[in-house]
């Protein structure tokens, strides 16, 4: 079974921070890059950041710079997204996709999705 399972989603407060976690199984992690997009209701699915399988790191999305920050430990086929001062309008439903080699920011590049994770932010 190949699969990608995020974790780490919850209900935080404005200006709060999350580190989402996303592991992967059922196909070799290494070879391929990791993205982490978002969906809140009635919206399209956002690209947000991306970490290939050689360390690029790209951004899509203007509204995350300097907030989000992605990384990866090859090790445990595992990638973060860590999340800070976080805001009412990052409340969505946040997945992690895999890609061959290489970053996009669009989704039907990516083979693999997760089943996603909840962030709400309220006070």
């Amino acid at each position: 079974q190949l699969q990608l399972v995020e974790s780490g989603g919850g209900r935080v407060q404005p200006g709060g921070s999350l580190t989402l976690s996303c592991a992967a199984s059922g196909f070799t992690f290494n070879y391929y890059a990791i993205g982490w997009f978002r969906q809140a209701p009635g919206k399209e699915r956002e690209g947000l950041l991306c970490i290939s399988r050689y360390g690029g790191r790209p951004d899509y999305a203007d509204s995350v710079k300097g907030r989000f920050t992605i990384s990866r430990d090859n090790a445990n086929a595992t990638v973060y997204l860590q999340m800070n001062n976080l805001r009412p309008e990052d409340t969505a439903v946040y997945y992690c996709a895999a890609a061959p080699d290489w970053c996009s920011g669009s989704p039907g590049r990516y083979d693999y999705w997760g089943q996603g994770t909840q962030v709400t932010v309220t006070s």
